[in-house]
């Protein structure tokens, strides 16, 4: 019922998984998945909607963001700075046909949408959060220290080896403990993560990605993205997720037209609540179809 998909950006190439089309789609539904996650993060959600996708001329598609999952790999001496996953957006979105954009984003997914829908209002018809709320940020005196330490792990990386597992087993048992989440719940993002070579199983993302931001945005700079999104945008969040999320009662009250819903589960809590989620969607989706019709 999912296919992949490829995207050929003027500077990098895209994959992704893809339930239905976007000619004649009503609504195309967005997905952007977490740090070091994959578009498999949503592939149990994307089967939910599949159904509901096709009565109501929905397109769904999650993609793997550079140098995630199937995606490409930016170029050797690029340390994947948070602004471009949204260049690449804008360019991706050049591409598809849309009529009602959603965006749902998920940890560093949430953090790419929520900042695409303040600089592109005019694109964006409902934004979705999962577990994220606007672009990380610290106070300004610890700009010094950022810069030191994004450096120095840049300069660990490279006489780093690379991780590898005796078994895709193994890799799965790194990411279930880190997650706290089953080998079942993790299997779709597993399998799109991981690769065999030479008889041992490596992580597919580029290794960089490990590497420390150099750089990182104040509050105040966060709540202005915030402040810029205008469009209906819906916080969920896991009961036993970030607690800091739960407590942004400053970015919460930022943004406008924002409704809020906690479901079982930590940070991964769409995986650990697919059903649930995925009713919350068609709900908050209908709304828009409603508000905008």
């Amino acid at each position: 019922m999912l296919k992949d998909v490829k995207f050929l950006l003027p500077h990098i190439q895209l994959s992704g998984l893809e339930c239905g089309h976007e000619d004649h789609a009503e609504v195309t539904l967005l997905f952007l998945h977490g740090w070091l996650d994959n578009a498999g993060s949503f592939s149990q959600i994307m089967q939910e909607l599949a159904p509901v996708a096709t009565e109501e001329r929905w397109h769904l598609l999650a993609v793997d963001l550079a140098g995630h999952g199937f995606s490409q790999h930016r170029n050797t001496d690029n340390f994947y700075p948070f602004h471009d996953y949204i260049a690449d957006l804008h360019l991706l979105l050049a591409q598809l046909d849309t009529k009602k954009l959603i965006l749902v984003g998920h940890s560093l997914g949430a953090l790419i949408a929520s900042c695409y829908s303040a600089a592109f209002p005019d694109k964006v018809h409902g934004l979705i959060q999962i577990e994220g709320l606007g672009p990380l940020s610290e106070s300004a005196d610890n700009s010094a220290e950022r810069l030191r330490k994004g450096i120095l792990s840049r300069q660990r990386l490279l006489a780093k080896p690379i991780r590898r597992y005796e078994s895709q087993h193994n890799a799965c048992l790194h990411r279930m403990q880190a997650n706290q989440l089953t080998a079942t719940q993790l299997k779709s993002l597993i399998d799109r993560g991981t690769v065999e070579r030479d008889g041992y199983w490596y992580w597919r993302y580029d290794p960089k990605l490990r590497c420390d931001s150099l750089y990182r945005m104040t509050e105040q700079q966060s709540l202005a993205y915030l402040q810029a999104i205008t469009c209906q945008n819906l916080l969920i969040l896991g009961e036993t997720g970030f607690p800091q999320l739960a407590s942004a009662a400053a970015r919460k009250a930022a943004l406008s037209h924002h409704e809020e819903v906690t479901v079982p589960g930590g940070h991964h809590c769409h995986i650990e609540s697919y059903a649930q989620v995925s009713r919350i969607i068609v709900s908050f989706v209908d709304k828009i179809r409603q508000n905008r019709d």
